[in-house]
């Protein structure tokens, strides 16, 4: 297969999801009567809290990989990241057989930096910088030659991110709406893309901290925003947007719902309890997002993606 370089069609999202078959879980969907009845909806988990390395991130992280030529794969795979891109790109590197490269800034989650290295990936450190990480991996991309894998403003991560909702679509008939957080756009523009592929007639709405609205912003104003605070707890959706996931979601997205930190802690804490599985508080915001707004979910069948689970133990939030 070659490198997309285009927005992925519906036969990309399929080849691509048959190319990584061997790379990947097929996660369960998992339903709880208790939230249902809170929501006054029928909402189906996609729990890709049980993808390999706890996230979602493994599917276009694999995509990227098995795209690019055997000659490019043996000069290895590079990217930076704090977390769960981090582990998806080393694993997808030891299960080709190839290695990997990793930047991490220096406040990296201890447990994030362990299981990256127990993937066998080499890793440098960055300061926690923007500007670091990328200066820092440009002189290990022309150290080694290894590829680099973006974390979401790539097409071959998008075609893979893709892949979660089309599996949710495929297990569950007659969905009404497909909901998943927000951050850099990778899963939000693919789940938009499956959705308009697999079940045109299902909408699709992103949900996104207040305190990292960019990507609100950028569809609300037709231009790319940036945020100027990283001040959320829901980590994974820090990132703003890149130019090819806010172009699919002006096209795509039927909207995006807005949630306090509150109204994510107490959606977190809900699954916890009720549904006895652990997920990050990234993928807390769509179900608050859900509970918020009964006035467009309520009495629908909601397709949530829940994307992953790799919490910091000793600093959990309740």
């Amino acid at each position: 297969m070659q490198p997309l370089t285009a927005i992925p069609t519906r036969a990309d999202i399929e080849a691509t999801h048959k190319a990584i078959q061997p790379l990947i879980h097929r996660t369960p969907v998992l339903t709880c009567s208790a939230i249902n009845k809170r929501a006054g909806a029928s909402l189906f988990f996609k729990c890709e809290n049980f993808q390999k390395v706890g996230a979602f991130k493994m599917r276009g992280a694999s995509n990227a990989a098995v795209r690019l030529s055997e000659a490019e794969r043996q000069k290895g795979l590079a990217t930076h990241s704090s977390g769960n891109h981090a582990q998806a790109v080393a694993l997808s590197a030891k299960m080709l057989g190839v290695p990997a490269y990793i930047v991490m800034p220096e406040n990296a989650p201890a447990a994030k930096r362990a299981a990256t290295e127990g993937y066998g990936a080499q890793i440098t450190s960055c300061e926690n910088t923007l500007a670091a990480r990328e200066s820092t991996l440009q002189k290990v991309v022309d150290e080694t030659g290894a590829t680099f894998i973006h974390p979401y403003n790539d097409y071959n991560v998008i075609a893979g991110q893709a892949t979660c909702a089309k599996e949710l679509l495929e297990d569950v008939e007659g969905l009404d709406i497909l909901t998943a957080p927000v951050g850099g756009g990778g899963l939000m523009s693919g789940t938009a893309l499956s959705a308009r592929y697999f079940a045109p007639g299902v909408k699709v709405y992103g949900a996104e901290p207040k305190a990292v609205d960019d990507a609100y912003r950028s569809i609300q104003s037709g231009q790319l925003q940036s945020n100027t605070t990283i001040d959320t707890i829901a980590d994974g959706l820090r990132t703003n947007l890149g130019e090819k996931t806010f172009d699919i979601l002006q096209r795509e997205l039927d909207g995006i719902f807005l949630v306090s930190e509150t109204e994510i802690l107490q959606a977190m804490r809900l699954i916890w309890e009720r549904m006895k599985i652990i997920i990050e508080p990234s993928c807390a915001v769509p179900l608050a997002a859900v509970l918020k707004h009964p006035e467009v979910f309520g009495g629908k069948r909601v397709g949530v993606i829940l994307t992953g689970g790799n919490v910091d133990l000793d600093r959990l939030p309740f």
